[in-house]
């Protein structure tokens, strides 16, 4: 981890950065865990806002929220993070309509769901890779990227973006395979 940090870290600088903190590097979760050190060794943390927030948390239990931890780490996150978390939400819920609307048994479902959960993990590792190649054209002085991501077009990104999308719901759904197969193992429960 020490090489791909640096490489972000100093590829940010050398542009006209500040490394990490920088809006264009921003490390959300480290600044939270900042402020909380700080707030405990300077004996000025904010305990109303704690204990509101773990108010929050015991009463979204009580409510049976599905998943109180995304909503909490939602709340401290940018909202271009967020916004991506939404999305996928989305189309996870339309691929979930999908199946259930193909009438598909629990065997196919979970296939339907290893299958987008590994499509998933693979986009993001994908988007990883491609940032870190990114800071390491600044890192090693390669000069700017090549001019088409100068000035992208939103058109195309938008379509990708479908293009992407309708992959992460048309791909599992066409690998939920016969309803008489064992029901493999379950990437989450």
């Amino acid at each position: 981890m020490c090489l791909p940090v640096m490489i972000l870290h100093y590829g940010n600088i050398r542009p006209g950065g500040i490394g990490f903190g920088d809006p264009t590097l921003s490390a959300p979760q480290a600044r939270l865990m900042a402020s909380l050190a700080q707030g405990i060794v300077a004996r000025q943390m904010a305990w109303p806002l704690v204990v509101v927030g773990i108010l929050m948390g015991i009463v979204m239990i009580m409510l049976q929220v599905r998943s109180p931890m995304l909503v909490a780490v939602g709340m401290y996150l940018p909202l271009d993070t967020t916004f991506a978390i939404f999305i996928g939400g989305l189309i996870r819920w339309l691929c979930d309509k999908r199946a259930s609307r193909k009438g598909y048994n629990s065997a196919q479902r979970i296939r339907v769901e290893n299958v987008g959960i590994l499509i998933a993990s693979g986009l993001i590792a994908g988007e990883a890779l491609v940032g870190l190649v990114t800071a390491g054209y600044a890192f090693f002085k390669e000069g700017p990227l090549p001019a088409v991501f100068e000035h992208p077009s939103y058109l195309v990104g938008l379509l990708v973006l479908l293009l992407m999308a309708w992959t992460m719901v048309w791909v599992p759904l066409r690998n939920a395979g016969s309803p008489d197969e064992p029901a493999p193992p379950a990437a989450m429960m």
